[in-house]
């Protein structure tokens, strides 16, 4: 699972026949033949079809919690999740798989369970409700609810909470190890670095004297030395303000029992923890949303430094945009090479909140603002998000197909939806999540309509 990105869904998943110390073999297999097998040996096929669906996302759920936690593999072990009911889900190893189990995981398996306003899969725990019963769902207690006329997202509602969504066809990626591979210290930097950080700082709130890292900004100084050298003493490691392959799994480790991630309990990883999520490199040919991000960043930056030149923010990286990153690396001091690395996007960032910092207090003279820096998503509640719904609110009142929403500064469902459907109707990527390139369109839009003008 890549770090600390929004889950994909695991091309493979590795399954340990057994209990988790066992001498058991080890089996690889796609993703969505393993929840066939797990449906399979889970539920009956002559369940109604909506508790049949709503078994299936539990089980798709659980098991995506296991791997984004990493929690067999935090722990040593070689496997992301194991054939035992006592700690898992059931897997019977080459056994046939249902006709109506085969279509509906067809169907389904890139959609999985959270809880609003978190990212990761919901840990969703089941039981058969008759000879066991646990806090989550009773598979035979959907047989009732279906014939009820609950729909599987109802019957899910009922178990886990009214505050659940369902991410719907999440992309499907390789499985990658979160760890980076090498060890890593001061003076380096990335999204690994990032990561560490990020949980450094959360364990710190239950273990105080783990000092906290500011900012968390992918730059590994003495700060992060520091919380990583204490961490290391806290928990029996030696001390060297290096993050090796057991640091940094005892880190995930701790990091997942402080905040509950495999409960029904689950505090969550909240979208400020993995928002600008910097793509390692981008150059010339790269092309999509992190593209048009950097071109929207620099185009800001230009409108305030005549030395940058403004280019279109079409998502491409053409040689127009290749010559604008070189005239912001000239003009800031980096090696005019025209590649963004993680230490030109940090420095665009910088520049870009100093301008943020530096605009005095109604700037806009009722055009909309400038994007506030951070990508925002369904759960947030603050001002910068009632100044989204009240560019949405104009709009959806001159776009028919755009709904109105009520400025509330929560961003909820009505919210998300709107702005899915401006992005479809932009051709924008339809994310649900308003990030620089989203931010930029809206506000046109919106300024357009009220001004008859644009800002960069």
């Amino acid at each position: 699972m890549p770090r600390y990105e929004v889950p994909t869904i695991p091309e493979t998943i590795t399954v340990h026949l057994g209990t988790p110390d066992s001498a058991a073999q080890n089996v690889t297999l796609s993703f969505p033949d393993y929840i066939k097998n797990v449906a399979s040996s889970e539920i009956y096929p002559t369940w109604p079809e909506a508790a049949l669906r709503a078994n299936i996302y539990a089980q798709i759920t659980f098991a995506l919690n296991r791997v984004f936690t990493e929690w067999y593999r935090s722990r040593g072990y070689d496997f992301d999740i194991t054939s035992s009911t006592q700690y898992d889900q059931a897997f019977v190893n080459g056994r046939e798989v249902f006709g109506n189990i085969n279509r509906i995981v067809d169907e389904v398996f890139n959609n999985y369970v959270v809880r609003q306003g978190s990212v990761e899969p919901l840990f969703t725990q089941f039981c058969n409700g008759t000879t066991v019963t646990c806090e989550g769902l009773s598979q035979w207690g959907t047989v009732s609810l279906a014939n009820q006329g609950f729909t599987p997202y109802e019957i899910l509602q009922y178990y886990y909470g009214d505050d659940i969504n369902i991410v719907r066809n999440a992309p499907v990626a390789p499985y990658i190890p979160s760890y980076p591979g090498t060890p890593f210290g001061f003076g380096s930097s990335g999204n690994e670095v990032r990561t560490i950080q990020v949980e450094l700082n959360r364990i710190g709130n239950n273990y105080p004297a783990i000092p906290k890292i500011v900012p968390a900004n992918g730059l590994y100084g003495e700060s992060t030395a520091d919380a990583v050298r204490v961490f290391q003493g806290v928990f029996g490691l030696p001390q060297t303000g290096v993050v090796n392959k057991a640091t940094w799994y005892q880190i995930k480790y701790i990091f997942a029992a402080v905040k509950g991630l495999a409960e029904l309990t689950s505090e969550g990883l909240r979208p400020s923890e993995v928002e600008q999520t910097f793509p390692e490199q981008l150059s010339l040919g790269d092309y999509g949303q992190p593209v048009r991000s950097l071109q929207y960043y620099l185009n800001v930056i230009s409108y305030f430094n005549p030395e940058i030149p403004e280019v279109t923010a079409d998502g491409v990286f053409g040689s127009d945009t290749e010559g604008q990153v070189i005239a912001f690396e000239t003009f800031y001091g980096l090696t005019p090479n025209g590649v963004v690395d993680f230490r030109t996007w940090q420095l665009i960032q910088q520049i870009y909140d100093d301008i943020l910092a530096g605009l005095p207090t109604g700037y806009e003279q009722g055009a909309a603002a400038l994007y506030p820096g951070y990508n925002l998503t369904p759960g947030l509640a603050n001002d910068d998000v009632r100044e989204l719904q009240t560019y949405l609110s104009v709009i959806g009142a001159n776009y028919r197909d755009i709904p109105e929403v009520q400025v509330t500064g929560v961003f909820d469902a009505q919210t998300e939806n709107a702005v899915r459907r401006f992005q479809e109707l932009f051709g924008l990527d339809v994310t649900g999540v308003v990030g620089a390139p989203t931010w930029d369109a809206i506000a046109r839009e919106y300024n357009f309509i009220k001004l008859g003008t644009q800002r960069p």
